[in-house]
């Protein structure tokens, strides 16, 4: 009987031991930034297809903003710079000015002040910043969110479509305390 317990506890710790194999992991990319759309951009793809059905879009969406907005996570500009709660919701709403001049005599101009507000149903992608790791073995891929940033569909007044990166949140605490260092 004793026999066969000190076999079995060696055969668990050969089989833990065993599985306990340091990774083979390399990384593939120390940054890789790519924008990902939230709502697909063509109605005739799969459902699934570059989309978050709307609800979970929605609460993506909220967490986001309304983390920027009110706070709870700390926001930086696209150069990395920190932002305060009241700089994120400014970026929230632009306001332009534009000199027209009338195509009929005596060709007066006017000046016209535009406000262009970005709500929620605006943010149609996330711009992601990662570190990427692949184990050369089997191709098994690892991938480590660094930061997000919401990007907002805007039209000008010329009615030209353009995509706007609104801020950007880091989610990794060693990233975060690498740019403070940087900064320094």
């Amino acid at each position: 009987m004793m026999k066969t317990q000190i076999l079995f506890l060696l055969a668990a710790i050969l089989l833990i031991g065993s599985s306990c194999q340091p990774s083979k992991k390399e990384i593939i990319a120390n940054k890789i930034q790519y924008d990902d759309n939230i709502k697909s951009p063509n109605p005739d793809y799969d459902w699934w297809i570059q989309n978050l059905p709307g609800p979970q879009r929605e609460k993506l969406v909220d967490i986001i903003i309304d983390g920027a907005v009110s706070g709870k996570f700390k926001a930086f500009d696209y150069f990395y710079a920190p932002l305060t709660k009241f700089e994120v919701a400014s970026i929230l709403s632009d306001t332009s000015y534009y000199t027209f001049i009338d195509e009929e005599p005596p060709y007066a101009e006017r000046d016209t002040m535009v406000v262009y507000n970005i709500s929620k149903e605006d943010i149609l992608k996330i711009r992601f910043l990662e570190e990427w790791q692949i184990d050369p073995d089997n191709l098994s891929m690892e991938k480590k969110v660094l930061g997000v940033a919401p990007i907002a569909r805007r039209f000008d007044i010329t009615g030209t479509e353009r995509w706007q990166p609104l801020f950007w949140i880091f989610v990794d605490e060693q990233f975060i305390k690498e740019l403070e260092s940087e900064k320094k």
